[in-house]
């Protein structure tokens, strides 16, 4: 299998502590977005979408969505669960895996991509020539400090994101957390329970992956 990446991406980071978790090494790929190199001809071929991470199995295969990734890793690496043991929880921590995602993972990239000049013309993930929208900025931001709000109450009432136990809706909030800080925007005093988490989950090894 080859993994390709781009170490600072938020979406490549949740696959890569996804696998330290499991204790999964993969041979990886760095693939620079900034630059555009994600959209050149060469990567092109690989996956028409552009997108990263992007997983290649040994027989050709092409998996890309970070989620549809980590399933794979899964079921290769079942220890530890990740994703739930049985029909509850794989539907918990599923719906809370994609609040993550959707509340806050969305919202940082759109006040992210909208407000850096290297994506003036790519305002969509994977795409040229599509402009970046600056009314877009505010409304990512204001997205996101909603999104800071709602977690902090929800790690207010369980341990982890999901319940109670560390899941793959935690990596990705995490990441969340850590990319909003590229457009200002931290857990502050208000957000005891999000700190009292994030302590937690930063002190894992897997999160320096």
């Amino acid at each position: 299998m080859k993994l390709y990446e781009y170490t600072m991406a938020p979406n490549p980071r949740r696959v890569r502590i996804f696998l330290a978790e499991k204790g999964v090494e993969i041979d990886t790929v760095q693939v620079d977005i900034p630059s555009g190199e994600n959209l050149a001809a060469e990567f092109r071929a690989i996956n028409p979408r552009s997108l990263l991470p992007t997983l290649v199995l040994d027989d050709g295969t092409v998996i890309d969505e970070s989620v549809a990734i980590c399933r794979y890793i899964e079921e290769l690496h079942p220890e530890p669960p990740l994703m739930g043991t049985d029909a509850r929880s794989k539907a918990v921590i599923e719906s809370a895996q994609r609040h993550m995602e959707w509340d806050g993972l969305l919202s940082v990239a759109e006040a992210f991509r909208n407000a850096n000049p290297a994506f003036r013309d790519r305002g969509i993930s994977g795409s040229e020539g599509v402009p970046a929208i600056e009314a877009l900025v505010d409304r990512g931001r204001a997205s996101t400090l909603r999104f800071f709000a709602a977690l902090n109450d929800t790690l207010g009432e369980s341990e982890y994101v999901a319940g109670d136990t560390f899941s793959i809706a935690d990596i990705t909030a995490f990441c969340v957390v850590d990319f909003a800080k590229w457009i200002q925007i931290r857990a502050g005093d208000e957000h005891p329970h999000l700190n009292r988490w994030y302590a937690e989950v930063k002190a894992r090894p897997s999160a320096q992956a």
